[in-house]
């Protein structure tokens, strides 16, 4: 039987909302969904794609309290929801 050797190189990446990342877990921003202005905004706040993101605290169904660029800022469930974040493997 025949298996590519690509298949064995490449790794399964998750990419999820940041609302369903867990407290003290890091991630990376991969892609905001949404509109040009939300996406401005977020840029603002140091929310780019490829930039580091840990949450620090998440309790449902309130905000979501994060660090990302050295700053903490509190985001909506609903607004989280838009950041799509790859997580990062605990060390």
């Amino acid at each position: 039987m025949f298996t590519s050797p690509l298949k064995s190189d490449l790794r399964m990446t998750a990419v999820i909302p940041l609302a369903m990342l867990r407290e003290k877990c890091a991630a990376v921003i991969v892609e905001v969904d949404g509109g040009m202005g939300l996406t401005r905004r977020l840029a603002e706040m140091g929310f780019t794609n490829g930039t580091k993101v840990e949450v620090l605290h998440s309790t449902p169904p309130g905000p979501i309290v994060v660090m990302v660029r050295g700053a903490r800022i509190a985001l909506g469930r609903g607004l989280a929801m838009k950041i799509m974040v790859e997580p990062l493997e605990a060390a």
